[in-house]
């Protein structure tokens, strides 16, 4: 019994960290929620259980919901808060699952804004179909008053900016952009940024959010001396970089959401912890 529950378990902890990762927005939260789960499994009754998949789902999800709610409390969230990034060296533009499955960075900035409960019924439902029935057992709620959260989730998400173009012409926006940015072409980088382009990053200067063309632009100017390898990489299915150091110790990883052919928000994680983490260093 003991091989088939962990048999049954790794064939569903794909689909759990995807779950986890949309509800926390952080890896290693994702893993623990996982991780988690697995131990409640362990110690349950396994006889008991009809539907083994939904009942992980349902454990993953109260777990990760009382992991939000403990952020709160504890006031850990921040106006300069980014979401882990899910980096894949292999820049690949023909690799369409891969962008199919991925979860932009502006939306997961928005369910960052959202309440725990919000997010609960909107990933759940939205992004993995779950009946509201379901949702509202696990949040103790009518189905209705779930489907009410569910939609005052959508209406914040729809203002998340989706990327637009294909993959090749959104990455030859961001290598205009870095070509600028070392060339310390200034009117170059407000070119290719949209008038009202929002970088944010998780250190100072930009961790309350850098607003507008010219004020990314003179952010983005100032790297033009810095030797750096950039290297091009698929960052929640869209175009990013990573900025190596001439000692192969990383700088940075940068996510960008291109919208009509100009760069309208950036994202950038350069805390050492973080990126050995999301660069599997």
């Amino acid at each position: 019994m003991a091989d088939w529950l962990t048999h049954e378990f790794e064939r569903n902890r794909g689909h759990l960290r995807g779950v986890a990762y949309r509800m926390l927005g952080s890896l290693d939260d994702a893993e623990d929620a996982v991780q988690e789960a697995w131990l409640r499994l362990s110690r349950q009754e396994s006889g008991g259980i009809e539907n083994l998949g939904s009942w992980l789902t349902t454990v993953v999800a109260r777990i990760c919901v009382d992991m939000l709610r403990s952020r709160r409390s504890k006031r850990e969230e921040s106006l300069g808060h980014i979401p882990d990034f899910i980096v894949d060296r292999q820049d690949s533009p023909e690799d369409e699952v891969l962008m199919a499955d991925s979860v932009g960075l502006a939306l997961l900035v928005v369910l960052d804004s959202l309440t725990p409960s919000e997010r609960l019924a909107f990933v759940l439902h939205d992004m993995f179909s779950m009946p509201f029935e379901e949702i509202a057992a696990m949040l103790g709620r009518s189905a209705v008053a779930v489907r009410q959260l569910a939609s005052r989730a959508r209406r914040r998400v729809q203002g998340a900016a989706p990327p637009t173009g294909t993959f090749a012409q959104r990455r030859a926006v961001v290598d205009a952009f870095v070509q600028a940015s070392r060339n310390g072409d200034f009117e170059g980088l407000v070119a290719v940024l949209d008038p009202d382009v929002v970088m944010r990053a998780d250190r100072e200067p930009a961790i309350q959010g850098v607003r507008g063309a010219r004020a990314v632009a003179s952010q983005a100017v100032a790297f033009r001396n810095v030797d750096l390898k950039i290297e091009p990489v698929i960052v929640n299915g869209s175009p990013g970089i990573v900025s190596w150091l001439p000692n192969g110790q990383p700088l940075s990883v940068m996510g960008f959401v291109v919208t009509d052919h100009r760069i309208s928000e950036i994202y950038v994680i350069s805390r050492p912890d973080r990126l050995r983490q999301i660069l599997g260093l």
